[in-house]
């Protein structure tokens, strides 16, 4: 029943007037309607996912969401721009994946030695740029997990071996610098001393010597 402010003189819930006053009754506030609850993503070892890779890591966490971060793990195409432009060998030596900074130190070697051709070098970095944002997410998620049991619930020495273990190489960046720096010298040097006298054009003539007169 619904009290009249006025009279009070109960009426229906639904009366809009008091039956005995004819005063406007008030309307009963309607509840607020509660938010729906956002679902957290966060993952509980969230944190340590962000000890372990260091530099970027809010970027590198965002990609590694697609990959199912707390759930079973699923491929998905990202692209890694870092990987790609720069030296792919380093920038797997720069985030302490050794053995792969190995395969792509070789492999594009032996790659241009069996094949000839110069740019199998690209084929190498776009695998790269496709596929290191995934590879780097399964040496985390491996290297995390493995440092969890071997530390037991000792922070300091979880800290430790997150430090150790993860992050990224620094002195990495300036031997990237130094090579590109080379490559750019020999382009230079290659320029500006023009096509050796063996390669030069048959149509243009060689400069005549002079010749002494008798």
């Amino acid at each position: 029943m619904k009290p009249c402010s006025q009279c009070q003189q109960q009426n229906q819930d639904d009366s809009k007037f008091c039956y005995q006053c004819g005063s406007q009754l008030a309307a009963e506030a309607e509840p607020p309607i509660a938010a729906p609850k956002i679902q957290s993503e966060t993952h509980p070892d969230e944190h340590l996912w962000r000890q372990f890779i260091g530099p970027y890591a809010d970027r590198y966490l965002t990609h590694f969401r697609k990959f199912g971060l707390g759930q079973t793990p699923k491929f998905a195409l990202t692209w890694n721009w870092p990987a790609f432009l720069y030296i792919s060998f380093l920038w797997f030596l720069y985030r302490k994946m050794y053995t792969y900074a190995l395969v792509y130190a070789v492999g594009p070697m032996i790659s241009t030695y069996l094949t000839g051709d110069m740019t199998v070098g690209l084929i190498w970095s776009i695998m790269a740029g496709a596929t290191a944002n995934y590879v780097y997410y399964w040496h985390c998620r491996e290297h995390i997990g493995e440092i969890k049991k071997s530390t037991g619930p000792d922070p300091g020495k979880l800290d430790e071996a997150l430090k150790s273990s993860g992050g990224v190489q620094s002195y990495v960046i300036w031997i990237g610098v130094a090579l590109y720096l080379l490559f750019a010298i020999t382009m230079f040097k290659m320029v500006q001393d023009g096509p050796p006298d063996g390669e030069r054009s048959p149509g243009k003539p060689a400069k005549p010597s002079a010749t002494s007169s008798v």
